[in-house]
């Protein structure tokens, strides 16, 4: 093949990918909308496609209307041509192996359009970490947006973005992300780091200590008296122990002070400055409830409206009484409006079809509660499912499910863990939960060290590094032994 052929060739493809990257951009967002946010959505194609229309409540079922749809194309001899116009199969094809075929077109179209391909595929990943109404995460990913990333690390980004507390803090290692998604724990490590050089100062930290550090470091005060004494002594620091920290720094306790004043005036929580806009409530996307012996699932509708094609406007193509451009106006808007209404199917059956095999992976959790929580990553639901695991990351994105021990986001259930000396997996939110009972339950006048509890723990079957129960005690909200310990 001629280096001419080969450019002609790699133009062809780029334009035919380009031309579905609208429908399926937006494939994508119904998705990853919850169900609350759908009817938004819904609501704005319902204004800019005047083919569609909104069922009542006590209106004939969609599968129905689509019956009656194909009878009256039979009747007006135009059947055959509008079931081409409505045939979706090679769209949903595509859709349904985008993943694995985006990334072989990518390396066939080589550098003929570069920022094309890029943008699109930032696009896509933005659209992956989009979260309606949460504009911390909205706020970091179109700084991410704008950072010429690898698709590997803003991929990765997107997973870390969030899982971020209300605090802006990180509530998920790299290594756990890693673990999760498959993605490459370089790549992860490399979107943790890039995250905490996003506004606001102090964004993406691991812990508190963290946070205050990196904001001193955007002020050029990462080598100031109070940097060092977060670093080096942040217990006393915590304790506001002036006199020891004087002693151990050889430092004046006016010095001392005046760090701790600086200390002062740096945002312990800079995630919160948005949490106004995540004060929403949270509508359950899926219900699992026991009927009997039977685990039954249900969606939730209630708030997605059904829609259906007018007939005003399928009659209209049927008689005929309409010219060419008009014809193929309202053929194309029909045939977005079909797209949708079937965009909107796929999208329940996913997250259902991904509910159901969660029920049976943590079975155990759903009858017994968080302590049976099981290890559960989102490539083997992917493989259970048929879909790629970013499918399956984009189906849970922005949603809750309703369980018998309460409303919990579907990411809860994707969990790394360890394996028990019995050879049962245990999930790290199930061996969280272990440790905050151990806490919650200890006798305060001589509370546990982190060492007491790996004891504790390994008696369960439970082997556990003592720096990995102090990391979970903190995230856990549970202060050291020696401030736990009351004096009687």
């Amino acid at each position: 093949m001629s280096a001419q052929s080969f450019s002609q060739d790699i133009r062809q493809r780029q334009n035919q990918s380009l031309v579905l990257a609208p429908q399926l951009r937006h494939s994508l967002k119904i998705l990853q909308v919850a169900a609350l946010d759908l009817r938004s959505v819904i609501q704005e194609e319902l204004q800019s496609n005047p083919t569609l229309e909104e069922l009542p409540m006590d209106g004939v079922s969609l599968d129905k209307e689509q019956q009656d749809s194909a009878s009256e194309n039979n009747e007006s001899g135009e059947g055959a041509d509008n079931r081409e116009e409505m045939d979706f199969s090679k769209e949903y094809d595509i859709l349904s192996k985008l993943d694995d075929d985006w990334k072989d077109y990518m390396s066939q179209a080589g550098g003929a359009q570069p920022y094309t391909a890029e943008d699109a595929e930032r696009r896509q990943h933005f659209f992956d970490s989009l979260v309606t109404e949460t504009s911390l995460q909205e706020h970091l990913m179109r700084q991410a947006a704008l950072a010429d990333t690898p698709a590997d690390v803003l991929q990765a980004m997107s997973h870390l973005v969030g899982s971020l507390d209300d605090r802006g803090f990180l509530t998920q290692s790299p290594a756990d992300v890693a673990l999760q998604t498959g993605i490459a724990l370089a790549s992860v490590q490399e979107a943790a780091r890039q995250i905490k050089t996003f506004e606001p100062a102090g964004i993406g930290a691991a812990n508190l200590g963290e946070c205050l550090l990196l904001q001193l470091a955007v002020k050029g005060r990462a080598d100031s008296l109070a940097a060092r004494i977060i670093r080096d002594h942040f217990a006393l620091l915590t304790r506001r122990r002036i006199p020891e920290l004087a002693r151990k720094l050889g430092i004046h306790t006016d010095d001392i002070q005046e760090a701790i004043e600086e200390v002062g005036t740096l945002d312990p929580a800079p995630g919160r400055r948005f949490a106004d806009d995540n004060n929403r409530v949270v509508v359950p996307d899926v219900t699992v409830e026991k009927d009997g012996d039977e685990w039954k699932i249900h969606l939730n509708s209630d708030y997605i409206p059904r829609l259906r094609i007018s007939s005003t406007y399928k009659d209209l193509i049927a008689k005929g009484s309409l010219n060419k451009e008009e014809r193929d106006y309202v053929r194309e808007r029909i045939r977005s409006g079909k797209f949708l209404i079937n965009s909107i199917d796929q999208r329940q059956q996913t997250i259902e079809r991904i509910t159901r095999e969660i029920l049976k992976a943590q079975h155990e959790f759903f009858e017994s509660g968080v302590s049976k929580l099981r290890p559960l990553t989102m490539t083997q639901i992917a493989d259970v499912v048929g879909v790629h695991e970013t499918t399956v990351s984009r189906a849970i994105a922005n949603k809750y499910i309703q369980t018998p021990h309460g409303v919990f986001d579907f990411k809860f259930f994707f969990t790394p863990g360890y394996q028990a000396d019995g050879g049962a997996s245990v999930s790290n939110t199930s061996v969280k939960d272990m440790i905050n009972d151990l806490v919650e339950g200890e006798d305060r006048s001589q509370p546990l060290s982190d060492q007491e509890i790996v004891k504790k723990l390994q008696e369960k079957g439970i082997n556990i590094a003592r720096r990995t129960v102090a990391k979970y005690r903190e995230e856990l909200g549970q202060l050291p032994s020696n401030l736990r310990r009351e004096y009687l």
